[in-house]
């Protein structure tokens, strides 16, 4: 059902929805605003977000890619959804859509990490052929949260 949604590349002045949303699904370890300004105004990320037609100033997700220019691999940044949108497939849309824009950008290998206790994404980031291959010990802070590393080839 992601034509409830519409999904659209983020851009600088949806700043403060983006960091509001952000507080919201990560309380305890979301970016901070600097953060988020340095990744929309980085020539090297692409950053989406998803909003309802109806709604078209309330996001309701975003997904980041980071890849460099010549270089062979991706990292997925960050994916996350309010609870209102979530199981209509709109994860697995900004996942599908991060990729094609990974292609594009000649990426052949793309990286993320998820935490351990975050089955959903996990299962999410299997489905598109990531494996796990590696632990980030405490990674997640202030939560002390181990992370796994995990790899797919595009």
């Amino acid at each position: 059902m992601t034509d409830s949604f519409s999904i659209r590349r983020a851009a600088i002045a949806d700043l403060d929805a983006l960091v509001a949303l952000e507080s919201v699904i990560f309380a305890s370890d979301a970016w901070p605003e600097q953060l988020w300004r340095s990744e929309l105004e980085s020539p090297h990320t692409f950053y989406l977000l998803a909003t309802r037609p109806d709604a078209p100033a309330e996001v309701v997700g975003y997904a980041g890619l980071l890849s460099l220019p010549g270089g062979l691999d991706g990292d997925v940044q960050t994916i996350g959804l309010a609870d209102e949108a979530r199981g209509y497939g709109l994860g697995r849309e900004l996942m599908r859509l991060l990729h094609l824009e990974a292609e594009r950008r000649g990426v052949r290998e793309m990286f993320l990490d998820v935490r351990v206790d975050n089955p959903v994404a996990q299962s999410l980031y299997r489905s598109f052929g990531y494996e796990e291959i590696g632990i980030r010990k405490g990674y997640y802070q202030p939560d002390n949260v181990d992370a796994l590393v995990m790899r797919a080839a595009l």
